[in-house]
């Protein structure tokens, strides 16, 4: 058992940890950010994934503009787009529908493709270094961000814990959830190489509200087409154990940031927020009528979509704006425009969904 001194010890370190924290969000403010990168899955791809699906498997090459999605997962504009509007930022997006942190942990593949989704690790980051450094033949940068004006975002999780990953424990032999967080990191630190200073970790969202793997009696779907493999399963097993992994695993989150900012010093002169997108969603659940804007009686059990189980037959409500779910497994465009609007709070400096640090 921890003696007295060493629990007042600590006591005083958490303190001085919220302090520096709470001092951190000066260094933010609105305006600054005239360039957003992002880096994901399916929540904020625009039409990467398309790109690899309508070209037999091949990336985009270096320096290709992929223009703006205008039918994402939402069943419209993506988050990052609409924070790339709010906050007058130039986007360059990154993100893959389906990706998780690295293929090295909880691989996925993707007949489309004929090969695994690409994931973070693997493919997105080092796509966008290799943009950063590219020029056209005429000597202009494809990039144009600078380090003092540019924030990285990072809102990965999804697929890495749902089926087909840790869920079904289909993740590479001898890996854990640990390996998982590892590598959000470690690809802030590949970034923080390449000249990032400021950053923008977004938590895991409330899986366990998702229809895909909410509670039968709160909406919990027998089998989607994200997940047709459910059917027949316990559906109360299935929804704790997501639940209790996104619980764990933000808590993680929460202390392993100001662990690396303030205790290591793993990086000089970073910035981070942590962006509790958790909280955020949860509070759209909860509150639906705060938030959601439809002219059909608000929704946050059902979704805007409908589908069978082999992604068929599908009907779209006339109301998206009434629902937090667009379909079983992704949250509606109403809810990415939320998310946008607080991630604009979130750079301003001012969000109560964020905690700072560096």
């Amino acid at each position: 058992m921890p003696s007295s001194w060493s629990l007042r010890l600590l006591v005083a370190n958490l303190a001085i940890t919220a302090g520096i924290a709470d001092r951190s969000s000066l260094s933010w403010r609105d305006g600054k950010f005239k360039t957003l990168v992002t880096f994901g899955d399916s929540y904020t791809d625009e039409n990467r994934l398309g790109y690899f699906i309508n070209n037999n498997g091949s990336a985009p090459p270096v320096g290709t503009d992929l223009g703006i999605g205008l039918s994402t997962a939402s069943g419209g504009l993506s988050w990052a787009r609409y924070a790339s509007i709010y906050s007058k930022a130039t986007l360059y997006n990154y993100a893959v529908s389906g990706a998780v942190c690295s293929n090295q942990v909880t691989p996925r593949f993707f007949s489309a493709i004929k090969a695994l989704f690409p994931d973070i690790a693997g493919y997105e980051l080092p796509a966008f270094i290799a943009d950063s450094k590219y020029r056209s033949p005429n000597g202009t940068k494809f990039f144009t961000g600078k380090p003092d004006n540019t924030v990285y975002a990072i809102w990965i999780g999804t697929n890495d814990l749902g089926n087909d990953a840790f869920l079904t424990d289909s993740q590479i032999k001898s890996k854990t959830v640990k390996d998982y967080v590892d590598c959000i990191y470690e690809q802030v630190g590949r970034l923080y190489d390449n000249g990032g200073r400021y950053f923008v970790l977004l938590n895991v969202a409330p899986l366990n509200l998702l229809p895909q793997y909410a509670l039968p009696e709160n909406g919990g779907l027998e089998a989607t087409q994200f997940f047709p493999g459910k059917a027949g399963k316990n559906s109360t097993e299935i929804s704790g154990r997501i639940q209790e992994t996104v619980v764990a695993l933000n808590e993680v989150y929460k202390y392993r940031t100001p662990f690396e900012v303030d205790v290591e010093e793993t990086w000089d002169d970073i910035k981070i927020a942590q962006f509790d997108v958790n909280s955020l969603m949860t509070d759209i659940y909860n509150k639906p009528a705060s938030y959601l804007n439809g002219t059909a009686p608000l929704n946050v059990q059902g979704v805007a979509r409908v589908c069978n189980v082999q992604g068929a037959n599908c009907t779209t409500s006339s109301s998206p704006d009434s629902f937090i779910w667009f379909d079983p497994l992704h949250p509606s465009e109403q809810t990415s425009r939320i998310v946008a609007r607080e991630f604009v709070s979130v750079l301003g400096g001012k969000s109560k969904y964020a905690r700072y640090w560096g």
